[in-house]
């Protein structure tokens, strides 16, 4: 059974999660105070987390930002009042899953979260019909991904990402010298999320070419194909 933190200071709204969820038979467990929800779910684990952005003691952000942080990689659902692109942007950054805005419906919030779930599981399963590395551990120049553990090495030294920025490198080293346009790798990572455009796809690549490029401007790594998209073609320095 899949257990799954709730997180919203407002009673009613977790009673009412915890009720379609246990429906589709998950264990769950609601918590109202920011601060209390961080070390739950830093100190136990969980599948899922339904974090809702405004709460007392600690925001849902500022949660997301330190479980992120501290490689808890839980796949985070945000819940908040605000419908502006900035709050979207900001919780992707900070590496959420998905994105729903108040109020909603609870059958909705239920399906986003059965297909998170799924492509949380078949995450680092290979694509149909394409041909990627299967090896656990996958070295390109300076940049070692291990798939079983979830980390990634540059010159022996650990990488702090995101979840997404993991997926996202993990895609590209797979498949390495082939150009891959915004749209087919918002299919890929993102799926049907919502918020998903191709500026989200800018800013995780942006993301990942500071913490694994020497010159993030100049990169020897991921490369942009001007009119088409992206290629990862690793270009020793000389």
């Amino acid at each position: 059974m899949l257990k799954i933190l709730i997180v919203d200071d407002e009673v009613s709204i977790t009673t009412l999660i915890d009720y379609h969820l246990q429906k589709e038979g998950y264990e769950t467990v609601m918590m109202h105070d920011g601060y209390e929800a961080y070390v739950e779910a830093l100190e136990h684990p969980y599948d899922f987390i339904v974090l809702d952005v405004m709460l007392p003691n600690m925001d849902g952000m500022e949660i997301l930002k330190e479980l992120r942080k501290h490689q808890v990689n839980v796949p985070v659902l945000l819940l908040t009042a605000k419908d502006e692109t900035v709050d979207k942007i900001i919780g992707i950054e900070f590496g959420a899953d998905d994105y729903m805005t108040k109020p909603f419906s609870p059958r909705e919030l239920t399906a986003r979260i059965k297909g998170i779930l799924r492509r949380t599981a078949s995450s680092s399963q290979p694509v149909n019909n394409q041909q990627v590395a299967t090896d656990e551990k996958i070295t390109i120049g300076e940049l070692t991904l291990n798939l079983s553990a979830y980390t990634i090495h540059k010159d022996h030294e650990l990488l702090d990402l995101t979840k997404k920025e993991f997926e996202l490198l993990a895609y590209f080293m797979n498949r390495p010298k082939r150009i891959i346009d915004r749209e087919t790798l918002l299919h890929s990572i993102w799926n049907e999320e919502i918020y998903a455009q191709s500026r989200v796809v800018d800013i995780h690549i942006s993301h990942l070419r500071e913490k694994i490029e020497k010159d993030p401007k100049n990169p020897n790594y991921i490369h942009t194909i001007r009119g088409f998209g992206y290629k990862f073609d690793w270009q020793q320095e000389r």
